[in-house]
């Protein structure tokens, strides 16, 4: 899936933040996604206008036929590459566990699971209790990876190589 699509979901989640829209669009038309309001939201500044930034890259994704996924769908892609992202090594479990402040709905037992462990972090978790929910987290983590993937809900594979870089403005 090219950065442009994958990219209206991690909208949709809201940890793709309007700043980042402007350079988005000047590389989806490096990759070949051409269109009037992709073009002039390429050329915004960083610092423009939110309001005008999400009405111009909305439009762009109209344009080129690109449908912004509901929340449902959204949360799903969201928490997958939290998988995703702690499977590979791009995020720590606390990062992982930071990333999760938007509300998200579990819909399958791997994904009640996942969040049940990433929602047990806090700051006042011991030391000696830190190892083992780590542990926890990465397992989860992974049979949520395995599952989407048999199940072809969310292709866990292709979700997250930017995820690490998208969450830090969280």
């Amino acid at each position: 899936m090219d950065r442009l699509q994958d990219s209206a979901w991690r909208y949709v989640a809201e940890v793709l933040h309007p700043e980042d829209l402007p350079m988005l669009a000047a590389h989806a038309l490096v990759d070949g996604h051409d269109s009037p309001a992709l073009r002039e939201l390429a050329g915004l500044p960083r610092r423009s206008d939110a309001a005008e930034i999400r009405a111009l890259y909305v439009q762009a994704l109209d344009e080129l036929d690109l449908p912004l996924p509901d929340e449902m769908t959204a949360g799903r892609r969201l928490l997958v590459s939290l998988a995703l992202g702690l499977v590979q090594g791009e995020l720590s479990p606390i990062e992982l566990a930071d990333g999760l402040s938007m509300t998200v709905a579990a819909h399958t037992q791997e994904e009640k699971q996942f969040l049940s462990i990433a929602a047990e972090y806090s700051e006042w978790l011991g030391p000696h209790d830190l190892p083992g929910w780590e542990h926890d987290l990465q397992a989860a983590a992974h049979s949520l990876c395995v599952a989407s993937a048999d199940d072809g809900s969310v292709d866990c594979w292709s979700a997250g190589s930017d995820l690490h870089q998208a969450l830090r403005g969280l």
